[in-house]
């Protein structure tokens, strides 16, 4: 597979383009800064230099893809805040994917159907976000992982979950390894039991499991034609989205939903 990975150089992405290249795919990296880059990422990767936030500079990434994973995060400044990074860089890849029908991971946060106000509503713009994916009608996995690195040395069992009810916006909600993170996001690509699946994904007592597959085959999947996750609460009613947010979702649609795909 060619494997192309959007937010590279981010803390999960480095793995999760590490990881890609351990099995196998050419792995394709989106970046901004293509020296910076090439000192934090293996020599196999393939540095593609483009923004999210300028989706003329996107074409090249996606051209001839199989699967995009997007592990985007923004850090607050004005150039990257979650309205124009973890939101609208989404929303900007899958415009630019044209005809393209990649298969789709992306990973959000744990918690973030909470409608908290904390980080200039960071967790909104995420679950927007997978708003958007499922929108665009391509084959999808969304993750939501727990808290980064917080877990025990003998914390690694992989425990799915699905309704989003952790929602203390602490690490009381669970904690996973940032590795087994980017593991989770490479597995969902070549699963069949990962389609269409959106849960939490933390870590408990017991060792890392070497098949995924029962993991995901355990899980609901997303209601077909739904903006939202199964058994999801329902307090983000479209009608009340900003009009921006909606037309966006109107586009994505248009863009990946051609006639004859």
């Amino acid at each position: 597979m060619t494997v192309l990975v959007v937010g590279a150089t981010g803390s999960i992405g480095r793995l999760v383009v590490a990881e890609s290249i351990a099995r196998g795919h050419i792995t394709r990296a989106l970046v901004r800064d293509a020296s910076k880059a090439r000192r934090s990422l293996p020599n196999e990767a393939q540095i593609t230099v483009g923004d999210v936030t300028r989706p003329d500079t996107l074409a090249q990434a996606v051209a001839d893809v199989d699967a995009v994973v997007l592990t985007l995060g923004s850090d607050g400044s004005a150039h990257s805040s979650p309205e124009s990074v973890d939101y609208a860089g989404i929303r900007n890849v899958l415009v630019a994917l044209g005809t393209e029908k990649p298969r789709i991971a992306l990973m959000t946060a744990i918690g973030l159907t909470s409608r908290s106000s904390v980080y200039d509503h960071l967790l909104d713009w995420k679950r927007r976000s997978e708003r958007l994916v499922r929108a665009s009608g391509l084959p999808y996995t969304i993750v939501r992982p727990g808290w980064f690195d917080m877990n025990g040395p003998d914390e690694h069992g992989l425990v799915f979950l699905q309704g989003d009810t952790r929602r203390s916006g602490s690490p009381a909600d669970g904690v996973i390894a940032r590795r087994q993170i980017a593991q989770v996001l490479v597995d969902a690509l070549t699963t069949p039991e990962a389609a269409n699946r959106t849960f939490e994904l933390i870590a408990e007592s017991g060792s890392a499991p070497t098949d995924l597959a029962p993991l995901f085959g355990a899980l609901r999947q997303d209601t077909p034609g739904s903006l939202d996750a199964v058994a999801d609460e329902a307090n983000m009613p479209l009608e009340q989205e900003p009009r921006h947010v909606r037309e966006d979702l109107a586009a994505v649609t248009a863009s990946t939903r051609t006639t004859g795909t």
